[in-house]
């Protein structure tokens, strides 16, 4: 595997996270601004029907979790995180960006050196590959920190709309399950956030690894071969893990806003 572009300024920062965490959002903002360009009932744009089938979509998912009067302040939450993660999903498997370092004079960043090339080749390696592009939710802090988001605003409703169930909770069925529960909690935000990363980062650790069988003429056509397969599996992948990370979220906001009337 390739190593990623580290500086650390007081703190490590992994570049290609935070570059393509932009690319993402940027990738998102303007798919959604152009879809409302020029909105017409006689005659929409594809763009603007594929928006309209997201939207549709995502109110669907938040009809089945919880009654629409209380979801429909998350749509937008829904179809943000929906679009951010597909999005982002994708981006590692049309193709990466790799540099081969030999110099450590050259693997700066803004005055900045690269850690992994200047540990890499003091330790005696000829070249240092980096990897500048990449999934962004191919990276555990990337990902762990989508669920966070999740996670905290799920509290922050149980806390705030919904106390009195919200602390009960935690002693059902009996006293002595705190603990327990409390586990739970923590469970979810951790199962959350890292099915997704597992997903996306084994899909290019594999990518990465039919790549070096091209390097020799007898793995070149069984790599095409595999590419091809993979990278459709990938986009599916992708696509159901966006899936799954929306539909938790809006189960979890589901269960902090449920109330034993609910029931």
């Amino acid at each position: 595997m390739h190593e990623s572009p580290i500086i650390n300024v007081g703190f490590d920062i992994d570049l290609s996270v935070v570059i393509m965490l932009i690319v993402t959002c940027a990738i998102v903002f303007i798919l959604a601004k152009m879809s409302i360009r020029n909105l017409s009932v006689e005659n929409p744009s594809k763009l603007q029907n594929f928006m309209e089938w997201v939207v549709d979509f995502v109110q669907g998912l938040i009809t089945s979790t919880m009654d629409y009067k209380k979801g429909r302040p998350f749509l937008s939450l829904g179809i943000t995180l929906i679009m951010f993660i597909f999005v982002g999903n994708m981006l590692g498997l049309p193709f990466g960006l790799v540099f081969d370092y030999t110099n450590a004079a050259s693997a700066t960043f803004f005055g900045h050196p690269l850690t992994p090339v200047v540990e890499g080749l003091a330790n005696g390696s000829h070249g240092v590959e980096i990897a500048w592009w990449k999934s962004p939710t191919a990276d555990a802090a990337a990902a762990m920190g989508l669920a966070l988001i999740v996670f905290v605003l799920v509290h922050y409703l149980g806390i705030v709309r919904n106390p009195k169930h919200y602390f009960a909770h935690y002693f059902k069925p009996f006293f002595f399950f705190f603990p327990i529960n409390v586990i739970e909690q923590l469970s979810k935000l951790l199962t959350h956030g890292m099915r997704l990363f597992g997903n996306i980062f084994a899909g290019e650790v594999l990518i990465a690894v039919l790549l070096k069988m091209s390097a020799v003429w007898y793995g070149a056509i069984a790599s095409v071969i595999g590419l091809v397969v993979w990278q459709g599996f990938s986009i599916f992948v992708g696509t159901i893990q966006a899936f799954v990370f929306t539909i938790l979220a809006m189960v979890y906001i589901s269960q902090s806003l449920e109330t034993d009337e609910d029931h």
